[in-house]
């Protein structure tokens, strides 16, 4: 599975994307697992924070958009391991 992360917003409003391969990553069985958790729940908005980071992830077909301060602890993980630090 491939899953894309993309963050925008934020103080510099610098947009950055990650992308992973489930099939070639160490965690890809578990990162694929909270893929499918996050894409299968009900969409739920929020309102965004000023200078918040907005996500988009994208694994196949299905899109979620979520921002913070109101990211799932599914959502904060596999954002966390796409973009390599803290989210």
């Amino acid at each position: 599975m491939r899953i894309e992360v993309v963050r925008t917003g934020g103080f510099a409003g610098i947009p950055r994307t990650a992308t992973l391969d489930t099939a070639t990553h160490p965690d890809g069985p578990h990162l694929a697992a909270l893929a499918d958790k996050i894409l299968a729940a009900p969409s739920s908005r929020h309102p965004t924070v000023p200078d918040g980071f907005t996500y988009t992830i994208t694994a196949g077909p299905h899109t979620i958009r979520c921002a913070d301060p109101h990211l799932t602890p599914a959502q904060r993980e596999l954002i966390e391991a796409a973009l390599g630090e803290g989210a």
